[in-house]
């Protein structure tokens, strides 16, 4: 009998647990689901006969490493953090680790390690980083086998809601981590265009955004995201004179969201420790500048809208400019932020999200260019079974079946760019719905 630890029961884990426990007699599993939270482990494994449900603080090191002593592989999605502190106890003990997380620099020094012990660590096995991994390197190499020569290479993904759920002014709710969301940007991008080196700092990556049409869904913005060029040569697009990864969102979204940034309210320096007693009316004021002009009326002067502007509307509808309290006991703007939004941007009892990616692949092939455009989108089943955590998890939990079959050779720290990672997890995930349309 293989043995799987998965660390955490969040968002993100209902259909890799759903997925892991459907295939364990099958596959003679049993599934160890550890969390801090024991009800919500509970309520994932449904009393399945071949899961075990721990409480478990990730901390705590004895308990930690006595559970992945017991395993033969791990998966981790836990925060990104602390990977890290799991990767070496999987060393310790020679186990497999599985997460959905982008490689660090931490981790990627553990790479001889773990070919030294035999073990694969996997990264960016989820969905964005993940499935575009996958459906990437199949055009790719699709291309570059016949002897196309990539020329441009494009490709976006964003966590939505599902349209005939999108009833509020910002066109957007909660689908995953939300201080994620609002922390988004706030690493300067890297991009190459037409040749040239890019960077788009925080106070102008949610402004400078390019508008996407997806077949049968209308159009989207879209913003660069993190460090692109450091795909170049993974992807192996070395010639390519424009690489360039990015983040969706309904139109309007980024020029409104750009004026909280301006704010100053996705902050996560800043400790208010003023906060119990603060409310929404305050907190914008103490960050305009000094006016005798009304909160309303500094804002807008401020911001550069009038108070009939769908961007003043929507602030107002959030609430920012209420006499209602923060409702937190410490920490930043961001943090206070965070906790307004997931009221008002809760996806509600019945409502789905939907996921929605695109690759854009220019590239020449005996004398002529073309153009490839590859998109998916996937909704989701109901609040529990997202379409977030389908396109998260399944990759991973296909890729766990797979190396508990010896049916991946490689060893190390690795992010799966290669035939056999993306024939067999694209082919299984096309089963469950999740296919590209070009």
């Amino acid at each position: 009998m293989k043995k799987i630890l998965v660390f955490g029961a969040g968002l993100s884990a209902s259909y890799l647990i759903k997925y892991l426990l459907a295939h364990s007699k099958k596959e003679n599993w049993k599934v160890t689901v550890a969390d801090q939270s024991l009800p919500l482990v509970l309520s994932k494994i449904k009393k399945h006969e071949r899961a075990v449900a721990v409480e478990l603080n990730i901390q705590d090191k004895t308990k930690r490493e006595s559970l992945i002593e017991q395993h033969d592989l791990v998966v981790s999605l836990m925060p990104p953090s602390l990977h890290v502190l799991i990767a070496k106890d999987c060393l310790k003990y020679k186990k497999h680790l599985v997460t959905a997380s982008y490689l660090t620099a931490e981790m990627k020094k553990l790479h001889s390690a773990a070919v030294k012990a035999g073990v694969l660590f996997l990264n960016e096995i989820g969905l964005d980083p993940g499935i575009d991994h996958l459906s990437a390197m199949e055009m790719i190499h699709d291309i570059q086998s016949k002897g196309g020569e990539i020329t441009s290479f494009k490709s976006y993904c964003g966590g939505l809601v599902s349209p005939e759920f999108d009833t509020n002014p910002w066109h957007y709710k909660f689908t995953w981590n939300p201080r994620n969301v609002i922390l988004a940007g706030n690493t300067t991008a890297t991009f190459t265009q037409n040749g040239q080196l890019k960077f788009i700092p925080y106070n102008r990556i949610f402004l400078q955004t390019e508008t996407i049409l997806v077949k049968g869904y209308g159009q989207f913005e879209a913003y660069a995201n993190r460090d692109s060029n450091g795909y170049i040569k993974p992807y192996g697009l070395e010639k390519a004179q424009t690489v360039l990864r990015g983040t969706l969102r309904k139109k309007g979204f980024g020029r409104s969201w750009n004026h909280l940034v301006k704010l100053g309210l996705t902050d996560d320096q800043l400790q208010l420790t003023q906060a119990p007693g603060l409310t929404w009316r305050e907190l914008v004021t103490a960050f305009l500048p000094p006016s005798s002009l009304t909160p309303e009326q500094n804002l807008c002067h401020f911001l550069g809208i009038n108070r009939q502007s769908r961007e003043f509307k929507k602030l107002q509808w959030l609430g920012i400019l209420e006499n209602s309290k923060l409702g937190v006991e410490q920490g930043s703007p961001a943090t206070a932020l965070q906790k307004l939004l997931q009221q008002k941007w809760k996806l509600g009892k019945g409502e789905l999200d939907m996921i929605v990616m695109q690759h854009q692949l220019t590239y020449t092939l005996n004398g002529k260019t073309k153009k490839r455009i590859s998109s998916l989108v996937v909704k989701g089943e109901d609040e529990v079974y997202t379409a977030m955590a389908k396109t998260v998890g399944l990759p991973m939990a296909i890729a766990v079946k797979l190396i508990l079959q010896n049916k991946i050779s490689a060893r190390g720290v690795v992010i799966p760019l290669t035939k056999e990672f993306y024939n067999p997890v694209l082919k299984e995930l096309k089963k469950y719905g999740v296919e590209f349309c070009e």
